[in-house]
């Protein structure tokens, strides 16, 4: 992989960020836990290794929440329209970026469905559904 330089920002846009570093994992991850704080099938994210993030914007609207008896469990997301947002997780010298907050692509695609047993019988699998570029009719 390569450096790369990612950009995003939170749902109401109040907050805007950059990542400078190698994304080096690209997870959908099932867990009970990723359900619940992003209310979908699996969290998306992008682990960027080395990497160096700065915000642009109303910085105090920045809030986490840590899991109590979870190890690294942490949810960082912007306090007016609570969209998530990256977070750094300097003991492994990693920021992990929720994919759907990037404006940019990143320079890897997704390598790994993680916490396959947690998934739920309704989340994303291989069976075809039909696809539609707005509601359906």
């Amino acid at each position: 992989m390569t450096q790369q330089t990612l950009t995003g920002s939170c749902l109401c846009g109040a907050l805007h960020y950059s990542v400078e570093g190698e994304p080096v994992r690209f997870y959908h991850c099932h867990c009970s836990r990723c359900r619940k704080a992003t209310g979908t099938g699996h969290a998306s994210n992008v682990f960027v290794a080395g990497g160096t993030l700065q915000w642009t914007g109303d910085t105090d609207s920045i809030a986490s929440y840590k899991l109590p008896d979870a190890e690294r469990f942490a949810r960082t997301f912007c306090k007016t329209c609570g969209g998530p947002l990256p977070k750094e997780i300097p003991d492994m010298q990693l920021v992990l970026i929720p994919a759907g907050t990037l404006d940019t692509e990143p320079n890897i695609p997704p390598q790994a469905h993680i916490f396959q047993d947690s998934k739920t019988a309704w989340s994303c699998s291989d069976d075809v559904i039909p696809c539609f570029s707005a509601y359906p009719e």
